[in-house]
């Protein structure tokens, strides 16, 4: 999630970046990903409001309305309201081990707790030592019950203020890596022995070796999102999934609503190199979440990416 966009491209420096890739031929390869969208889309909701940071659990999807302050829900029929909380500012929503509900309160800066009835539960709103969470926005399980959350810091722009948290299964909070230039999405890989960190506003994705303990180590830089596209334009990386077979699923939420790959999700080996791209109508495709076979890829989208409402849509579509 980037929270109140800056301004988008003025027109005429967009004219002259376009003429500028349209005179390079290497990157004709990534032109195609702005072709029509893959056969089998589908919206599930088509007045979604910043909709964002999706899971899928026991025969539902849940999905935030960062503008609605809501998280919802798609049974395969209807959406609904699951939970409400004006002031929140959800940006993503995750179970945990015990059958509670959690949501990144982007706004209040707190981890909202949430009974599987929907009731609230007194809320996280600070680590083991005291510190206080700056934006936070997404969530990766590990397999010890444990989670870990990033908090973006302050809005986004040069300052690097970005930390990673760590809740382990007895609830203590422990702040993992600081300095991460607008820490977004996070994801564990399914050995359990790399956390992957989005760096938004510098365009990549980190990567750490995680400790029997939660802890990280080992920092380094896995992807920078601008070298795979050839530096055709900034890509501005928000949620990373992974699926079964290690596959790595990267979206964005570019400045602008007609920057070329916009509406693109990049698919990446474990190496960093890609493999497929899927392309969606709408220019924000920040975060997604597969089906319990994997076969279905449900993405959150914008259409509206620099002020309220933030009007958007829900889709699926074959992850493959």
């Amino acid at each position: 999630m980037i929270s109140k966009l800056p301004t988008v491209l003025k027109p005429l420096a967009y004219a002259v970046a376009l003429i500028a890739v349209a005179n390079l031929p290497s990157l004709a390869g990534f032109a195609r990903a702005e072709a029509a969208a893959p056969h089998g889309v589908t919206v599930i909701n088509p007045d979604a409001h910043f909709a964002e940071g999706p899971v899928w659990y026991r025969d539902k999807l849940y999905y935030v309305e960062y503008d609605r302050n809501t998280i919802s829900t798609w049974d395969g029929t209807k959406n609904a309201i699951f939970w409400t909380k004006p002031g929140c500012g959800p940006s993503a929503v995750i179970t945990t081990a015990q059958g509670e509900f959690l949501t990144t309160c982007y706004d209040s800066g707190t981890i909202g707790r949430i009974a599987a009835d929907g009731s609230d539960l007194p809320p996280y709103t600070q680590d083991k030592a005291g510190q206080r969470f700056i934006g936070p926005n997404d969530f990766a399980p590990d397999h010890r019950g444990g989670i870990y959350f990033t908090c973006s810091g302050t809005a986004p722009g040069p300052v690097i203020d970005g930390k990673i948290f760590y809740l382990a299964a007895d609830g203590s909070i422990t702040q993992v890596a600081d300095n991460v230039h607008s820490a977004n999405g996070i994801a564990v890989s399914n050995d359990g022995k790399i956390l992957y960190a989005i760096e938004t506003e510098a365009h990549r994705l980190l990567q750490f070796a995680i400790a029997p303990d939660g802890s990280l180590s080992g920092r380094r830089v896995f992807l920078d999102l601008d070298e795979l596209t050839q530096h055709v334009v900034h890509i501005y990386p928000d949620g990373v999934k992974i699926d079964s077979h290690g596959d790595i699923f990267i979206g964005q939420n570019p400045r602008d609503p007609h920057a070329r790959l916009a509406g693109t999700i990049f698919i990446v080996n474990a190496d960093g190199t890609l493999l497929r791209r899927l392309h969606l109508p709408s220019p924000g495709v920040p975060n997604f979440a597969f089906s319990p076979d994997e076969r279905t890829l449900y993405v959150t989208a914008l259409d509206q990416l620099d002020k309220a409402p933030y009007h958007g849509k829900v889709y699926a579509l074959p992850s493959r």
